[in-house]
């Protein structure tokens, strides 16, 4: 299935392969089909680095206390379960032993039935509290930069090294390093344009954090196919030049559906 032709249903199953709610064997073909087709890929590392973005600047919680009190009660009861079965199989059955065991069960039941209860009752709370974080997630998708271009760099063995999105809002483009590459400290890396019957365009030359963004009009990336990224000496290298070191990122420029 070319599901890039689909880019709303391309766009949904990469934000639930992201946020984990995309299981068995659909995750497993989206996955496939995200290692075969670069779009896929891409909208997919776009997804990834959207989540992981928010839950850095999320705040850290601890459960309520009676989450781990209820936990404990589901432990304490499994636990008692356990030890009453143990001993319902292994003592000897007394004179009126029905009427013991029967009682014996009934505490049995009793107890597994709270075990029931406390985990609905933690279930429910649990629910409520991940519907609430899937409400505040779609809350600042809502207010998320928008982004009309995305590339997938890889590497020359095929691996993706490098995240590149365009911002038409904010003019901006942004990189993540989604690869263990390193430049040496005397080295630097540029990002280049590739359009059609002309020569290479710097974009700008990229510092060593992971997560940096470049000034950029539309008309950098209109019409271009494809993106790459050479090693340069520190500092870059003027755009006429194009590059001088060897290209170690490539991969095609796509524009998505607003």
């Amino acid at each position: 299935m070319n599901i890039h032709r689909h880019p709303e249903l391309l766009d949904r199953l990469a934000a639930a392969w992201a946020l984990g709610t995309l299981r068995g064997g659909a995750r497993r073909r989206f996955e496939a089909l995200a290692r075969e087709q670069a779009p896929v890929r891409a909208a997919a590392l776009l997804w990834e680095s959207r989540v992981a973005g928010m839950t850095e600047l999320q705040r850290e919680t601890s459960p309520p206390p009676a989450v781990w009190t209820r936990i404990d009660n589901l432990v304490r009861a499994e636990r008692d379960r356990q030890v009453m079965q143990r001993a319902q199989t292994t003592a000897p059955t007394p004179r009126g032993g029905w009427l013991r065991n029967l009682a014996l069960w009934r505490t049995a039941a009793g107890a597994g039935a709270l075990a029931t209860v406390l985990a609905l009752v933690t279930a429910g709370q649990m629910r409520a509290e991940l519907g609430a974080q899937v409400q505040d997630l779609q809350a600042r998708l809502q207010t998320a930069p928008q982004v009309e271009y995305v590339a997938v760099l890889n590497d020359n063995q095929a691996g993706p090294a490098m995240l590149v999105t365009f911002d038409p809002n904010n003019q901006r483009l942004t990189l993540q390093r989604v690869g263990g590459y390193q430049e040496a400290s005397d080295k630097s890396l540029q990002l280049w344009a590739l359009p059609p019957g002309s020569a290479p365009r710097s974009l700008g030359v990229l510092t060593r954090e992971r997560l940096l963004q470049l000034a950029a009009g539309e008309g950098d990336v209109q019409n271009v196919p494809a993106l790459a990224v050479s090693l340069e000496p520190q500092g870059g290298v003027p755009s006429e030049r194009g590059p001088t070191g060897p290209v170690l990122f490539k991969g095609a420029l796509i524009q998505k559906m607003l």
